[in-house]
C-alpha cells in the first residue's frame, strides 16, 4: 500500500455516489458516527480495559487575552478499538460496504464527509506482519475538490510500523463546512453533550450497563483541558419495565382496496423509564435501531407535561424490524405508512406484506396503557372532557371517530379536528350532490324510462341536501344551547363575576348576553331566547331616545315647538336621553319596546315604564315615522301576579304558559297626532329559558335521531 497516495474508485462516481447520501440533520450526527465506530471497534479486542475519549478542542489567537475570545477547532475521538487494520481500511474503502453486519450499511462515513472539510484518523493496530507487531496507519478523508477531480475520498499518508503495546485510533474532524454548524459547535458545551449522547445511546448503554468502556468529555482550550465530564453506570437509568409488543403485518385485499392484518407477526421491545421531570423535559417514545435513537413518535395516551409523581416516561421501541427499515443517513426509517403503503399498493400490483407505522405505534401505546394505570386514568379523563365536548357542542358520533386524537390536543384541538372532519364530510357531499344535478340534466324525456331515472335521481338530490344541511344546524344548535346554560347559571348566580362583584351586576349581564348593550345589531343579538323573529328586525340597545335611528335617519325630530320642549324638560327630567333596554323596529308603522330588571327587582313597580317610552315615541318621532303600534316586554324575576294585576288592574294572566299580558291599550297622542296602541307582557326570564331551552332540545333530539 503506497504512502501518500490518493485511492481512486474504480467503476464508481464518488462525486455523485455521495450525493445520495443525505446530510444529517442533527449537527451531532458526525460525532454520534465517530462514536458508534468506537463502540463497535472496542466490541472486537479481547480486554475489559478499554475506554473512548471525547475531546472539544478550541483554540485562541493573539487577541483573545484582550477579548476572552475563544474559537473552535475541532473534534478529536479516541478509543482502545481494533484500529483500522487491512480489513477494516478495506471497509473504509468501499463506499457501500456492510460487512460488519446485516444492519450496517457501511455509509455512516459519508456524515464526516458532509459535516468536514477534513477527517484524519491515525490508528494504530496490531498484526503479525510487522516487524514490532504493530503498524500505524495515518489516512485523510474529504470531499474537497482536490480529492473529488482525482475521484477519490481517501488521501492515505502512511502505514509503518511502531513500537506498541496496544491498538488505539483517533479522529479529527476540522472545518465544519456551513457556518450554521460551526455556531453549534462554538456554543457547545461539555455537559450538554454528555446529556446528549446518553439520550442518542441510552438503548445501547442499557444493554451493555455492565461493560461499558470509560467515556470521558473533554473541554480543550489550547491543548489544556479544561473541563471534562464522564459517562458511568450511575449515569444510565434501569429500565422500570420491559414488554413485548406484537404487531400483526398488512396486506391490501384485492376486492375492497382495503388494508388487511393477516397472522404473521413481528416481536418488538419495548423498554419503559420512569426519570425525574427535571431530566426529562417531557414525556416520549422513540423508537431505536441498532442501539441508537432513530426517531421520535408523539405520545397519544400520555400528555407531553404530564408528570406521575414529579416523573416522566420515556419509552424505548426496538425490534428486528425497525434495523432492517434504517437508512443510508441513519435515524431515517423507511416504514410504510397507510396512507404510502396504499399509494403504493393501487391498482393491487404489489401484493408485499408490511407492518405499518401506525400499527406500530397504536399496539405500543396499547400496551403502554395496559401496564401503568395511571397512564389509563389520564386516557380516561381524556375520553371524558371528549364526551362533556360532545354534548356541549353537539359533536357528531361520526366527526369524532374520524378524528385522531391524542392527549396532548387542547380543547381547542379537539374542535377544530371535528370541525375540520365536518367540512370534509360536506365536501365529500358536495361534490356527490354536484354529481345528481349533472345526472338530472343529462336526463333525456324522450327515454323510455326518463321518469324512473328522474324519480330516483330526485330522491337521492333530496336526500344529500338534509345531510348538508344537518352539519350547519348542528353548530347553529350547540351555540344555543352554550348561551342557554350561560343565561341559566347567571339566574343561579353562579358566576364567579357574581360572587366578587361588590354591584349587583345580573341586569347587566342579562341584558348584554341578550342584546349587548350599546349595540345596533339584533342579528348577531340572542334575542331569539325571547322570540326568534327579533333577530331579524333592525334595532339598538341602551341608545338615548334622541340619537335612536331606522336605517340610518334619526327616529326623534331636531326641532319642537315651545310646548313640546318644555315638556321634554319639566319636572327636572331630560326626556330626550331617556334610553330604553331594547328597541326594534319589525316593520313600518312598529316598534317594539324591552325593558330588563335585576332578578331581585319587584317587577310590579315598573309596570308604566314601557309606557311611558311609547309615548315619547308616538308623540315626539319625525313625521316620517308614523309609529302607530308598539309591543312591550318588560323582564324580571321577582313577580308576583296580585302585584301586578292590583297596579295595573288591565292586565291579565295566561295560566297556560306562565306570564301576564295586557291586550291592546291606548298611547294618547298630542298635538294633532292620532292615538297608537300597545300591546304589553309581563314575563319572568325564567320563564324565556324554559321555553328557549325546549325549541332547543326539540332540535338536538331531531339531529340526534338522525345522526
Amino acid at each position: 500500500m503506497k504512502n501518500n497516495t490518493f485511492f481512486s474508485g474504480s467503476g464508481v462516481n464518488y462525486s455523485g455516489s455521495i450525493k445520495k447520501v443525505r446530510k444529517g440533520k442533527d449537527s451531532l450526527r458526525p460525532i454520534y458516527e465517530a462514536l458508534t465506530n468506537s463502540l463497535e471497534a472496542i466490541k472486537a479486542v479481547d480486554t475489559n480495559d478499554n475506554f473512548i475519549q471525547l475531546d472539544i478542542v478550541f483554540a485562541t489567537d493573539i487577541h483573545s487575552k484582550e477579548t476572552g475570545e475563544i474559537y473552535f477547532n475541532k473534534f478529536i475521538v479516541s478509543d482502545s478499538g481494533i484500529g483500522f487494520n487491512d480489513i477494516e481500511f478495506r471497509r473504509i474503502e468501499d463506499l457501500n460496504d456492510d460487512g460488519k453486519g446485516k444492519f450496517n450499511l457501511g455509509t455512516g462515513r459519508i456524515q464526516f464527509l458532509h459535516f468536514f472539510d477534513k477527517t484524519d484518523i491515525i490508528s494504530v493496530y496490531n498484526d503479525p506482519t510487522s516487524s514490532t507487531g504493530y503498524y500505524e496507519r495515518s489516512f485523510t478523508l474529504s470531499k474537497s475538490k482536490e480529492f473529488l477531480k482525482k475521484n477519490a475520498l481517501i488521501y492515505h499518508k502512511h502505514t509503518r510500523a511502531i513500537n506498541a503495546t496496544k491498538s488505539f485510533t483517533q479522529l479529527s474532524l476540522s472545518k465544519p463546512y456551513t457556518q450554521e454548524d460551526l455556531a453549534y459547535y462554538q456554543d457547545l458545551l461539555v455537559h450538554e453533550l454528555k446529556k446528549s449522547i446518553i439520550d442518542h445511546y441510552l438503548p445501547y448503554f442499557c444493554e451493555n450497563k455492565e461493560n461499558l468502556p470509560r467515556i470521558s468529555i473533554n473541554y480543550v482550550v489550547d491543548e489544556q483541558i479544561l473541563k471534562s465530564e464522564k459517562i458511568t453506570i450511575q449515569d444510565i437509568p434501569e429500565p422500570e419495565k420491559k414488554e413485548s409488543v406484537l404487531v400483526n403485518y398488512c396486506r391490501i385485499n384485492r376486492d375492497s382496496g382495503e388494508i388487511e392484518k393477516t397472522d404473521n407477526q413481528e416481536n418488538f421491545e419495548l423498554k419503559s423509564f420512569s426519570i425525574d421531570k427535571n431530566d426529562l423535559h417531557e414525556n416520549v417514545l422513540r423508537l431505536t435501531s441498532k442501539g441508537e435513537i432513530a426517531q421520535d413518535v408523539k405520545l397519544e395516551c400520555i400528555g407531553k407535561k404530564d408528570t406521575f409523581d414529579d416523573n416522566r416516561f420515556l419509552f424505548l421501541l426496538s425490534g428486528e424490524y425497525i434495523d432492517e427499515r434504517d437508512s443510508d443517513d441513519r435515524g431515517n426509517l423507511q416504514i410504510s405508512t397507510v396512507k404510502s403503503y396504499q399509494k403504493y399498493n393501487e391498482g393491487g400490483l404489489f401484493e408485499k406484506e408490511e407492518i405499518l407505522f401506525e400499527h406500530i405505534t397504536e399496539e405500543t401505546q396499547y400496551i403502554i396503557i395496559q401496564i401503568y394505570p395511571e397512564v389509563q386514568e389520564e386516557v380516561e379523563k381524556k375520553k371524558q372532557n371528549i364526551e362533556k365536548l360532545k354534548e356541549m357542542f353537539l359533536l357528531s358520533d361520526e366527526s369524532i371517530e374520524h378524528t385522531r386524537i391524542s392527549v396532548n390536543d387542547t380543547e381547542s384541538d379537539i374542535l377544530t379536528k371535528s370541525y375540520q372532519s365536518d367540512a370534509r364530510t360536506i365536501a365529500k357531499r358536495d361534490a356527490e350532490l354536484k354529481d345528481q344535478l349533472e345526472l338530472i340534466n343529462s336526463l333525456n324525456p324522450t327515454d323510455d324510462g326518463y321518469e324512473a331515472s328522474l324519480h330516483q335521481q330526485v330522491d337521492c338530490v333530496v336526500k344529500l341536501i338534509p345531510l348538508q344541511n344537518r352539519t350547519s344546524l348542528t353548530h347553529y344548535v350547540a351555540r344555543r344551547k352554550l348561551v342557554l346554560d350561560l343565561f341559566d347559571k347567571i339566574l343561579q348566580k353562579q358566576l364567579l363575576i357574581q360572587n366578587i362583584s361588590i354591584r349587583n351586576i345580573d341586569e347587566k349581564l342579562l341584558h348584554n348576553l341578550l342584546f349587548q348593550q350599546s349595540s345596533e345589531n339584533p342579528d348577531k343579538s340572542d334575542l331569539w331566547i325571547i322570540n326568534e323573529e327579533f333577530i331579524y328586525f333592525t334595532g339598538s340597545s341602551e341608545k338615548q331616545l334622541s340619537k335612536v335611528k331606522i336605517l340610518g335617519s334619526l327616529l326623534f325630530k331636531k326641532e319642537f315647538s315651545i310646548e313640546e320642549e318644555r315638556y321634554l324638560f319639566s319636572l327636572g327630567e331630560n326626556r330626550k336621553i331617556k334610553r330604553p333596554d331594547v328597541l326594534l323596529f319589525p316593520e313600518e308603522g312598529k316598534c317594539i319596546i324591552i325593558e330588563f330588571k335585576s332578578p331581585d327587582v319587584n317587577v310590579s313597580d315598573h309596570l308604566t315604564q314601557i309606557d311611558k317610552y311609547a309615548n315619547l315615541i308616538r308623540n315626539y318621532s319625525k313625521d316620517e315615522f308614523i309609529i302607530t303600534t308598539f309591543y312591550g316586554y318588560l323582564i324580571g324575576e321577582n313577580i308576583e301576579p296580585r302585584d301586578v294585576l292590583g297596579n295595573v288592574s288591565s292586565y291579565e294572566h295566561s295560566y297556560h304558559f306562565d306570564y301576564l299580558y295586557r291586550p291592546s291599550t291606548k298611547v294618547i297622542g298630542f298635538d294633532g297626532r292620532s292615538d297608537g296602541s300597545i300591546y304589553s307582557e309581563v314575563i319572568k326570564f325564567s320563564t324565556l329559558l324554559k321555553r328557549a331551552q325546549l325549541r332547543n332540545k326539540i332540535f338536538i333530539d331531531k339531529l340526534k335521531l338522525k345522526r
